[in-house]
């Protein structure tokens, strides 16, 4: 078919070099986007008599046909078209004819797929924030439900100190919850629109792009027209935010992973988000936890491909930055997958309530708990330090936990030891007395819970 452009050229563009130039393969994407932003710049050109009432209308309703055909499956959207909007803009002239080819005056492609592309992302920043809001509540109801049950907390992969299943959830609580924020704060920096930019320097045609921008739920039109054909700052930031929602969601797969083997055997994935082996009878593989933990690689690879893309690209408007579309919409698209299937899984999984404890007990995480007794009873803490290893000691040559000890082996070591060492070293004195803000006990766990209810139902 003919070029929107192509009167300029005397030869036909060669097929290799038209299909590595067209973009309709992948911006077809966002075809409800281009009409949606055809519409309003039709509505501003009537406003200000650049178009007649009767030619917005006819404009207008085959705008709306088209979007119709599109959605019911009645058009097919093919590669005959170089790009979207040519093949809106030409189906448009063939249904209404030549008030069709009136759509584009006051623009150029490059305002155009500017400002497509922010409102797909803008769309889409809407709907991945959902998607870790659902998360939140599903990690905010495994806390409601697990304020006194412990688990080891862990350093260097080491057991360290008793904490509970309620605060160890919360630490994730706090990642996505600041996921969304970054999510809101790119939503909010963007919020401005291109359209009447023009292809670099704006247009002669009396525009008026503030109402162009309020159709659009804009903030405010764009202030530079170089600038607004060629800014993917926030297509950058996104991904930024998308790969840290990923690297996220993997450190919680990592640790799912490991609570789902069989030496610690703290979870059990419900068999929906789970596999088995074709040869080993007793497997259960965490396949959902190990695909989301290889799939953030995919998503680091679209933030460095377009950083890489932008960083030599002069002003204004260059066709590498085409390169912008596949992987953005490739890593949106496995974000909101990989949340939607870690969500489910994770209000799925069941808890071994018991073996957590157990093993809270056994990796002697209530040792510094021993030390602080000690220290309350006027020993000096780098002696209370040296006592408490020497009793470790003792628990690792006989196989038992600091609980396990008689009084007696406990005296023999310090004499200051008295009956109450065994509450003050029991998990729920360990956690309950750690009562600062943001530690496991059990007082102001609930406060963090609250808080967390309340930051759900109103955001």
């Amino acid at each position: 078919m003919a070029q929107l452009w192509g009167g300029r050229f005397t030869k036909e563009t060669d097929k290799l070099v038209y299909n590595f130039n067209a973009s309709i393969s992948f911006d077809q994407k966002f075809y409800e986007q281009d009409i949606r932003g055809s519409k309003a710049h039709v509505k501003m050109l009537a406003k200000q008599g650049i178009l007649t009432e009767e030619e917005r209308d006819k404009i207008l309703e085959g705008l709306e046909g088209i979007l119709a055909d599109v959605k019911a499956g009645r058009l097919a959207i093919t590669s005959e078209y170089e790009d979207i909007h040519s093949f809106v803009e030409a189906n448009l002239i063939d249904r209404i004819g030549d008030p069709g080819k009136k759509l584009h005056t006051g623009r150029s492609r490059n305002d155009q797929v500017a400002l497509d592309m922010k409102l797909y992302v803008r769309d889409e920043i809407d709907a991945i924030d959902q998607e870790v809001k659902a998360l939140l509540e599903a990690l905010q109801k495994i806390m409601e439900e697990n304020v006194h049950t412990y688990m080891p907390g862990f350093t260097h992969l080491q057991k360290a100190q008793p904490v509970t299943l309620a605060h160890h959830v919360g630490a994730y609580f706090e990642m996505f919850r600041r996921d969304r924020g970054r999510l809101f704060d790119i939503r909010r920096r963007m919020n401005t629109c291109p359209l009447g930019a023009g292809a670099l320097a704006g247009t002669t045609y009396p525009l008026d792009r503030e109402y162009t921008a309020r159709l659009l739920d804009f903030d405010e039109p764009t202030r530079n027209s170089m600038d607004s054909v060629s800014d993917r700052d926030y297509v950058i930031e996104l991904l930024s935010a998308l790969s840290t929602i990923m690297m996220h969601l993997s450190r919680f797969s990592e640790e799912i992973i490991l609570w789902n083997s069989n030496e610690y055997r703290f979870v059990e994935i419900d068999d929906a988000y789970s596999t088995g082996s074709s040869i080993m009878p007793q497997k259960k593989n965490p396949d959902i936890a190990e695909l989301v933990r290889g799939k953030t690689g995919r998503v680091y690879g679209a933030l460095m491909s377009i950083l890489t893309t932008m960083k030599g690209i002069p002003l204004a408007y260059n066709k590498d930055m085409q390169e912008d579309k596949e992987l953005t919409f490739d890593a949106i698209d496995t974000v909101k997958g990989c949340l939607a299937l870690f969500t489910g899984m994770v209000s799925t999984m069941q808890f071994n309530k018991a073996n957590m404890e157990a093993s809270a007990k056994n990796g002697f995480t209530n040792a510094t708990d021993a030390a602080d007794y000690l220290v309350n009873h006027g020993v000096p803490f780098r002696d209370a330090h040296g006592i408490v290893g020497q009793l470790v000691l003792k628990c690792i040559d006989r196989g038992i936990s600091l609980d396990e000890l008689s009084l007696e082996e406990y005296k023999e070591i310090s004499p200051v030891f008295e009956q109450d060492i065994y509450e003050a070293i029991s998990m729920k004195t360990c956690v309950e007395k750690r009562i600062t803000l943001g530690a496991p006990g059990p007082d102001v766990m609930e406060k963090v819970i609250a808080g967390n209810k309340k930051y759900l139902e109103e955001n």
